[in-house]
């Protein structure tokens, strides 16, 4: 097992910070320049950039992310749902709705309550969901999890189906992550919260208090077979210039040890519920900080999905999604049950209210193209296939007809008439940008087999 600071150099990390306040205009000119060619910013690099806070600096990050996410990732929006398993938890963080000491009434879904909620996600149009689950050894057991998983992927209501199950749940072993790869999950996703291990340790209590286990999951995944891993922050703990650089470590650290970066990066920013004492984040994070970061993550680590969640308003997740953001959730809920009815205790409270087909709506007008794809785990281009198309930007010549082809699913399927009326000339637009004549016209020809009833086909 290595040793932390091989992930989190605090000492490098906060020597770069220090090294770089000067901010010379011609060195962030020269960063942003070589951001352009794709190839990700070292360290220093990147404590330049986040050390930048001239309005004329940031606006010229944002724009260059755009770009590059424009390269990369394209008109492409993959949408996803969270769904929450149960709230029972043993850990008692202080910024958590779910935290030990709460008294609130807790709970744990049971298969068939599993299968309604899934029911209502599929109504909806998902074809993603997120799954998450408190850690509570005895409630939430990996057998337990390894069922709700495959209830989950069982569960179909007439063209419904969830085709892809990622899974958030506490760090565990190398014997539970292989009974977790076996069920067929996309990605493993674990947020280290805060990469501040002062600050870690004095708002955990419990088992996820174990600074070193939280950070070295990752590696416990890969030993099980896992490829496919998420990795995120939570934004508003600890300086966000710290987090960013620790963030961008980890994600160097995983590359340069696995072969595999990260598949994605999470930017929550704490959020308040009803049962956690806090009114406000440790650090305030403004939305213009916010987009800061998201641009210079794109940037240093520019093959790395990124996903904003319905934690932020409609404003700023619009902000988002034309700096670097590449996946979103869509009409979520906070709670176990939540889909189907007020079933209490939340995790946290939302900003972005919106029901699926408003949010299609918005990204239409946006001129983005929805994507429900799940073609990559399905087909086994995950780990290095994955990295080995996304690095020099080449998915795009699979996730576009995929995205195209998911989103006519939805607009034959679920789509109100105003958003299908925009849907079908999003679709002509990006049909028209296919660049390769035959995957053009294959792509062309299984629209139409989707209009005639046919689903779930992809390249």
């Amino acid at each position: 097992m290595p040793k932390a600071e091989e992930i989190v150099n605090v000492m490098e990390i906060e020597k770069a910070l220090e090294r770089t306040k000067s901010r010379p205009p011609g060195k962030i000119h020269e960063i942003l320049n070589k951001a352009l060619r794709m190839k990700g910013l070292s360290l220093e690099e990147v404590a330049y950039l986040l050390n930048a806070d001239h309005p004329n600096f940031v606006d010229r990050m944002l724009e260059t992310a755009a770009k590059i996410k424009e390269k990369i990732y394209g008109e492409r929006m993959v949408f996803f749902a969270p769904l929450y398993v149960s709230s029972h938890c043993v850990n008692d963080c202080e910024y958590c709705g779910f935290h030990k000491r709460n008294n609130a009434p807790r709970k744990k879904l049971t298969q068939d309550e599993i299968r309604s909620q899934v029911k209502t996600l599929e109504k909806m149009g998902h074809k993603r969901l997120l799954v998450e689950f408190g850690e509570d050894p005895v409630n939430n057991d990996i057998d337990y999890i390894v069922d709700s998983i495959k209830t989950i992927y069982d569960t179909k209501i007439r063209k419904g189906e969830i085709r892809r199950v990622n899974v958030n749940v506490a760090a565990t072993s190398v014997e539970d992550y292989k009974k977790l790869k076996e069920v067929g999950i996309g990605t493993y996703q674990l947020f280290q919260e805060t990469y501040h291990r002062e600050t870690y340790e004095k708002l955990h209590c419990g088992p996820k208090a174990d600074y070193e286990r939280q950070l070295f999951a990752h590696d416990r995944a890969f030993e099980a077979g896992i490829d496919d891993v998420g990795l995120g922050v939570l934004f508003g703990l600890y300086d966000y210039r710290f987090e960013v650089m620790a963030l961008v470590s980890h994600a160097q650290y995983l590359d340069s040890t696995y072969g595999v970066g990260p598949h994605t990066f999470s930017v929550p920013r704490w959020q308040p519920s009803e049962t956690v004492e806090w009114n406000k984040p440790l650090v305030n994070i403004s939305d213009y900080e916010l987009l800061k970061i998201i641009a210079i993550l794109r940037m240093a680590v520019p093959y790395t999905g990124m996903i904003i969640s319905t934690r932020e308003s409609p404003d700023l997740r619009a902000k988002a999604f034309k700096v670097g953001i590449s996946q979103t959730s869509a009409a979520s809920r906070t709670s176990p049950g939540g889909y189907t009815k007020d079933s209490g205790l939340s995790q946290f409270d939302l900003s972005d209210h919106r029901s699926l087909d408003d949010v299609m709506l918005s990204i239409l007008k946006q001129g983005l193209l929805p994507s429900f794809c799940t073609a990559c785990y399905r087909e086994e281009r995950t780990g290095k296939a994955f990295m080995d198309l996304a690095k020099p930007g080449n998915i795009h010549h699979l996730c576009r007809p995929n995205a195209l082809l998911t989103f006519k699913e939805y607009l034959e399927d679920y789509a109100s008439p105003q958003v299908k009326k925009l849907g079908e000339k999003i679709i002509s637009k990006y049909l028209e940008n296919i660049d390769k004549e035959k995957v053009r016209v294959e792509t062309e020809e299984r629209l139409s087999r989707i209009e005639k009833g046919e689903r779930d086909i992809y390249f």
